[in-house]
């Protein structure tokens, strides 16, 4: 399969070695950097492309000719990528957790002759296909709770917080409203709002409102489900900084310098961990019953090839998206949901066992 991979980012470079090492996909890596492409290693299934990646011409030029392309860029470029694939006739997928741009990319694949499958990463992403596997398993659902960190193993600032992904998708979902369902009802609730503590194999953690993760979900369980939300997790005292940032210092009103100061002030971090946190409770054979699916994944820290969480978690869901496509065990055209795929094909894919051999979470406080 001919793969067109927009963005040579930490992920890019990631989502290249995965599919390439497979050999069942040929990868040309595109971005405007020739700096950024130098890191990627070229290899017989692997090219690099210098290209703008936001010109739309431009855009169109690298994807004809393709099976598919997974952009792995900046969220912004959602829109102009998802149109220059349509009318490349391409596959698309990407790993966008903004809300406007995954409906743009939802009303382009009405009538479409090739798929459309966005939001492929963590969250949204991987929450979702657990949430609504979870979810099938009710006669009547009463409430779903979705919460995903990615977390700095060692924190040490007092943010408690290192840079473990993309600024700009950060400070987007710090900073836009989040979709949820509040007694049937489908509302917007504020970022940064709602929080709550809990713990988790002993380490304590927040976790408050922020947009994007619940991906399509709000549509799917509309109807069926009393109350259902997403929240970031961080450690304590996180949200109570961030909230002093972006609305006492109206740094919302300037997220540009926010990021700029971030990207200067905070460092990154390769050793990093993902908690993934879903509980699902309703009615079954007629009890009231609570389902919990708890995950920690944790950096791979071998010498050869060392890659952070985020790394992992993010380019397996996409990889995994991919390839149970190229499978045939997703719809081949129009618009595909996250929770249209089986968690236990995931789970049993090559890429999604990332996930598998993950540590699960047994005890919960």
């Amino acid at each position: 399969m001919r793969i067109t991979l927009l963005g040579a980012g930490h992920i890019g470079n990631t989502i290249a070695r995965l599919l390439s090492d497979s050999g069942d996909y040929d990868v040309t890596v595109v971005d405007r950097s020739a700096e950024a492409l130098a890191k990627i290693t070229t290899t017989a299934r692997v090219s690099t492309r210098v290209a703008d990646t936001s010109h739309a011409a431009d855009l169109l030029d690298v994807l004809r000719h393709q099976d598919a392309v997974i952009n792995a860029l900046p969220y912004h470029l959602a829109t102009i990528a998802a149109t220059a694939a349509r009318e490349a006739r391409c596959h698309y997928f990407d790993l966008t957790e903004d809300v406007a741009a995954t409906r743009t990319i939802q009303a382009l694949a009405e009538g479409a002759p090739t798929a459309f499958m966005p939001q492929c990463g963590l969250a949204p992403g991987f929450i979702g296909i657990v949430a609504h596997h979870l979810a099938q398993k009710f006669d009547t659902l009463q409430e779903v709770k979705m919460r995903v960190g990615a977390l700095p193993a060692f924190p040490t600032n007092a943010l408690k917080y290192n840079l473990t992904w993309s600024v700009d998708g950060l400070i987007n979902e710090y900073c836009h409203p989040c979709e949820a369902i509040r007694e049937g009802r489908n509302i917007e609730v504020l970022p940064l709002e709602g929080l709550e503590h809990f713990s988790l194999d002993g380490t304590e953690y927040e976790a408050f409102n922020t947009s994007g993760g619940l991906g399509t979900l709000t549509e799917t369980l509309r109807g069926r489900v009393q109350n259902l939300d997403y929240k970031s997790v961080r450690y304590p005292g996180h949200q109570a900084l961030m909230k002093m940032l972006l609305e006492e210092l109206q740094l919302n009103q300037e997220p540009e310098t926010l990021k700029a100061i971030m990207r200067k002030s905070i460092p990154s971090t390769m050793q990093d961990v993902v908690l993934v946190f879903v509980t699902v409770s309703g009615m079954k054979a007629g009890s009231l019953v609570q389902e919990v699916f708890a995950r920690k994944i944790f950096a791979d820290r071998t010498e050869i090839n060392p890659l952070s969480a985020i790394q992992i978690t993010t380019a397996a869901g996409i990889c995994a998206a991919v390839d149970l496509f190229r499978e045939g065990a997703l719809p081949q055209q129009g618009f595909i949901r996250q929770e249209q795929v089986a968690l236990p094909a995931f789970l049993a894919n090559r890429f999604g066992r990332a996930y598998q051999q993950s540590r699960q979470v047994e005890s919960i406080g």
